[in-house]
């Protein structure tokens, strides 16, 4: 089989494209940025498939990518600081068990729930910056920077210890290493940075301890040398930059889908079903699109198409989540109340996100407090108008303007 899809596609919305490629069929090659080639997994189906033969027919680590061992891969590849991480979710079997046993210990249900009254506290005072910014009724408030950012930001950093100095260089680093969109010199640069700013936060909380996870983390591995260097911070990479950069695509895209749909929020108003309109938007707007990646430790099938061993699988959950075959004709549609809310926004068994619990908490508390404030909020330009990140693993708004109170509000 031929290359013959392309990542990124300019000028085409990401979720169109791994429609366009489901279509094509569950399985198809692709080549990726730099002329490397991968295979795009498309549907449902595939994707489950793909899940669960995990540590028996696929492997995350990168050792098992023949192309990268060959020297097929470019040395500046933008892609491969994402890639080469001895973090959880690069290892398998026992390794992988061993890490996320680790930080399961570090991140309970406790801990999350205990920071519920602090994450209002923050939201609420976002909000009141906000209604600053629009109280005139004629401007427009931003609420990427403003909110959808604002809030995971400060929420993973105090989970961490991170302090306010650092947090605005942890965002640019990230959004850096997120978009790919510079040189490959600038997205080594982030790396480089952001890496320095994990190890010397290390050492910091190695000589004052705190009650943070990074505190956590680093007694893991000089009490009980359990992790090694580099995994603690690899892991502390992992933690920080999908603690916070998931949620931010979330909030951004379902504050979009209430606007687009201002029906649907009587819904969660009336019945407390806030739930629902998170895991509905999780389900159609993933904010992980693209997921790098698996390999194939033998020659393999995969919804009945042939895949030779070695070769990188990118799991195209934006795919899945419009797929007429588990959703039906409604897929690509909206709505808060679909009986059916199973996605695979999270992963799936034995790789089902740790986060997962903080982002749906994070996402009922600011989405009910944003709405509670501003009931006749409306966006300040035509939604479809709105520009998107261009990346093909992540997916959400870049900007959000909206006049808080509505537009006739005087």
């Amino acid at each position: 089989m031929t290359n013959s899809f392309f990542l990124p596609v300019p000028g085409e919305p990401l979720p169109l494209t791994y429609a366009r490629f489901r279509e094509a069929g569950p399985v198809v090659r692709v080549t990726l940025p730099g002329e490397v080639a991968a295979w795009a997994v498309t549907t449902h189906d595939a994707i489950r498939e793909v899940f669960a033969g995990d540590n028996k027919t696929y492997g995350k680590h990168y050792s098992h990518w023949a192309a990268l061992q060959e020297g097929r891969v470019p040395a500046d590849w933008p892609l491969l600081p994402l890639v080469r991480s001895e973090h959880m979710l690069m290892r398998d079997g026992a390794a992988h068990r061993r890490l996320r046993g680790l930080l399961s210990k570090a991140f309970t249900r406790a801990r999350i729930d205990a920071m519920r009254p602090w994450i209002g506290g923050i939201v609420d005072e976002l909000l009141n910056n906000v209604t600053a910014e629009g109280a005139d009724g004629r401007s427009a408030v931003d609420l990427v920077p403003h909110f959808t950012e604002a809030l995971p930001i400060a929420v993973i950093c105090q989970l961490f210890g991170v302090p306010q100095s650092q947090r605005p260089s942890l965002r640019e680093w990230t959004r850096v290493l997120v978009s790919q969109a510079g040189p490959p010199e600038e997205i080594y640069a982030a790396h480089r940075d952001l890496v320095a700013l994990l190890e010397r936060l290390v050492e910091d909380k190695r000589r004052e301890p705190g009650e943070d996870l990074t505190t956590a983390l680093v007694r893991a591995h000089d009490d009980e040398d359990s992790l090694s260097t580099e995994e603690l911070v690899d892991s502390l990479f992992l933690l920080l930059i999908a603690g916070h950069e998931t949620t931010v695509h979330l909030l951004g895209h379902a504050i979009v889908n209430v606007l687009k749909h201002p029906d649907q929020l009587m819904a969660p108003r009336r019945d407390g079903l806030w739930d629902d309109l998170v895991e509905e938007t999780l389900r159609l707007n993933p904010p992980i699109s693209g997921v790098i990646f698996r390999y194939t430790l033998a020659p393999t099938e995969i919804a009945g198409v042939s895949v030779p061993a070695g070769e990188p699988l990118l799991l195209c959950i934006g795919g899945a989540a419009t797929d007429p075959a588990r959703y039906g004709l409604s897929a690509a549609k909206f709505d808060a109340e679909r009986a059916d809310k199973g996605h695979l926004s999270f992963g799936h068994g034995v790789h089902n996100c740790l986060g997962a619990p903080l982002a749906r908490m994070e996402g009922r508390i600011a989405l009910a407090m944003l709405f509670e404030r501003f009931p006749n909020m409306a966006a300040a330009v035509p939604l479809e108008r709105i520009e998107y990140s261009q990346f093909f693993l992540t997916h959400g708004p870049l900007v959000l303007p909206v006049l808080p109170f509505g537009p006739n509000h005087a």
